[in-house]
């Protein structure tokens, strides 16, 4: 390596370190102040276009879950990387036709909201990977723009997924509306608990709240999120094509 590529890599690497620290100090301190176990909040690193060398980054500064959007992009980073000890949570928009190389390479999917796109990735799902484990996308805003569940159909849709095979149904995932204000935020994930709740009552058991990303989290962990989502704020600015 040339002198000044090796401090470059030097500097990314200090970065990302630093950048995990300080965010999973906030995550604790959130955690704390809501009076519950730090232990109990996920930190996931979205690494959505950035670079395989910013996973590997951050994979040596301890960090263990990736969450990707894009398919093609995360099964070449799965590929590049190839650390059994990683855990890859795809979080983006799945389309029916695309579920198997999910089902194959991911651990988690977030963003099911369709029994037919679950019906598949059960079929598909190879028996050694074990369970996948999935999340509810609820659209807890009814946003035309966004996928998910609408919310007054959660708790079939759940029934319908914990019966499938060779699927672990976790708990709920949403991706609010953008709200200013502590109170106003908290509102949105306050509901997705409730429904969590609802299901646990019904004997449907959940365990996860994939909820809060940079600009809310706070809010989302006072409200009982397991699972934060950040990125930029770990890796920096996202390579855009």
């Amino acid at each position: 390596m040339k002198p000044s590529i090796a401090k470059h890599w030097e500097q990314n690497v200090i970065r990302v370190t630093e950048n995990l620290r300080k965010i999973r100090d906030l995550l604790a301190k959130a955690a704390v102040e809501a009076g519950r176990d730090p232990d109990t909040v996920q930190l996931l690193a979205v690494s959505k276009k950035q670079p395989v060398s910013s996973v590997v980054e951050a994979a040596s500064a301890g960090q263990r879950d990736f969450g990707e959007n894009q398919l093609q992009e995360g099964l070449e980073k799965i590929a590049a990387v190839a650390d059994d000890e990683l855990v890859w949570h795809f979080i983006g928009h799945l389309q029916t036709n695309k579920t198997r190389p999910v089902a194959e390479h991911f651990h988690w999917v977030h963003s099911v909201d369709r029994l037919k796109t679950a019906a598949r990735l059960s079929r598909q799902r190879p028996d050694e990977l074990g369970d996948l484990n999935i999340c509810l996308q609820v659209n807890v805003d009814l946003e035309e723009s966004k996928s998910g569940v609408c919310v007054d159909a959660v708790a079939e849709l759940a029934g319908q997924v914990a019966e499938l095979p060779r699927l672990k149904l976790r708990g709920l995932m949403c991706l609010p509306a953008v709200r200013h204000g502590f109170a106003a935020q908290r509102e949105p994930f306050a509901r997705l608990s409730r429904l969590a709740d609802q299901l646990r009552a019904n004997g449907i058991p959940t365990d996860t709240l994939s909820m809060g990303m940079s600009d809310d989290y706070r809010a989302a962990i006072f409200e009982g999120a397991t699972i934060v989502r950040v990125g930029t704020a770990i890796f920096g600015p996202r390579i855009e094509s």
